[in-house]
């Protein structure tokens, strides 16, 4: 890798092999049981279990699967030029991304090692704050056919993706900003989180429909 690659790519693989100390700290620990939970319900009670090494091992060469995917797909994009235009933007999506699964892992493990009691307490504040970033890095990402809110209408007009995207990123930040607060509300919190994530999601799909519409791009 080039000195300036490296550069740009040093907080993501701090953040990762951050993962891997503390992944290898867990799975040596003589006092962390050989089966841990791997998955919570909305309650946030245990309800499936894996082997040790399943649980350590497995998200965490997701983690880096996913951050070396990050890296390579704009080699692969149609629109690949495009990504010229917002590279700070796609740096800044890398690092968010892969320090917010890193995040999720070592809670993951903090949870299935017994040392925190209510996992949902600490995951939704976490995917508040990454509907936030996402609201942030939402209307500088051009047009691409790998992140960003990709329908037909987008994808095929750059005004329309600008549209969507601007909206697209108070939506996803007023989502972050609303959800992060359903963590405290019992058990209708989950139901509230899926409930504002859902409409976020929904309006910028919706909206590029109209727009492109609106523009008379239907060919006949």
């Amino acid at each position: 890798m080039k000195t300036k690659t490296i550069i740009k790519e040093a907080l993501p693989l701090l953040f990762i092999s951050w993962a891997i100390i503390f992944g290898v700290a867990v799975f040596m620990a003589p006092c962390v049981p050989d089966q841990l939970p791997s998955h919570w319900n909305a309650q946030g009670q245990v309800d499936g279990y894996s082997s040790k090494p399943m649980a350590v091992f497995l998200f965490l060469g997701m983690i880096i699967a996913f951050y070396i995917l990050l890296v390579f797909l704009p080699r692969f994009d149609p629109f690949k030029k495009n990504y010229q235009q917002f590279a700070k933007a796609y740096s800044w999506l890398r690092i968010i991304m892969v320090s917010f699964f890193v995040a999720f892992y070592i809670i993951f493990l903090l949870a299935a090692s017994g040392h925190l009691q209510n996992i949902q307490k600490a995951i939704i504040p976490l995917m508040a704050l990454l509907f936030v970033a996402m609201g942030f890095l939402m209307p500088k990402i051009k047009r691409n056919y790998f992140v960003g809110i990709k329908t037909p209408w987008t994808l095929h007009s750059d005004e329309v993706w600008a549209k969507t995207h601007k909206l697209g990123g108070w939506c996803f930040g007023a989502a972050g900003v609303l959800t992060f607060f359903t963590a405290w509300l019992g058990e209708w919190g989950f139901l509230i989180f899926m409930a504002i994530i859902s409409v976020a999601g929904l309006l910028p799909v919706v909206y590029s429909y109209l727009e492109y519409k609106k523009l008379g791009l239907f060919k006949n």
